[in-house]
């Protein structure tokens, strides 16, 4: 019988401004929905706890303001993160779409600052758009060419694709830090 382990992850959630970040968080970690929008100053972060195969984790997500306004405090929110999700809008606005541009900015800051870490992707607001529209080719190659782990369409609201999104983050994390506290 193996001794069961305790986890401690955190991970950093970052993207533009109204994109969904804090909504996202709070439909994984308390079940619900606020359509009221309240900018994220600074950070803030949320608990959540889980157990796999006997062993305890637990998550701190911390959600990182994607306003332009706060890029000089991000780098200090970022150290010692376990993984990053970058969140994007699939609205089909000029603000889903900038969302959409910027993923490689985000990615770059993340790599900057945290150095090899997992990173998936979360397109969010699905609620909003068809999805038979949505060009998957054009995200996969983009996950492809980044290397990151994955992407998940989510919709903070309808809850669409979030408990898959986050556990599958969660389950791959465990996974990879179990094979290295066994192996040692």
């Amino acid at each position: 019988m193996r001794t069961s382990h305790d986890f401690l992850f955190k991970v950093s959630v970052i993207g533009d401004g109204r994109v969904g970040k804090t909504s996202l968080i709070k439909r994984f970690t308390k079940g619900n929905f606020d359509t009221n929008y309240a900018i994220t100053i600074g950070a803030q972060f949320s608990e959540y706890k889980q157990v796999i195969e006997g062993d305890k984790i637990t998550l701190f997500f911390w959600d990182i303001a994607g306003q332009d306004c706060f890029h000089f405090v991000r780098p200090s929110f970022y150290v010692k993160s376990h993984a990053a999700i970058i969140v994007y809008s699939l609205e089909t606005n000029k603000f889903g779409k900038q969302s959409y541009r910027n993923i490689l900015n985000w990615y770059r800051e993340i790599k900057q600052f945290c150095g090899d870490i997992p990173i998936v992707l979360f397109a969010n607001k699905a609620d909003l758009i068809k999805e038979k529209n949505l060009n998957k080719a054009k995200i996969q190659s983009l996950i492809d060419n980044l290397d990151l782990w994955n992407y998940y369409i989510t919709s903070a609201k309808s809850g669409k694709g979030v408990p898959h999104a986050f556990n599958s983050l969660i389950e791959n994390l465990y996974h990879q830090y179990i094979s290295i506290t066994t192996n040692h």
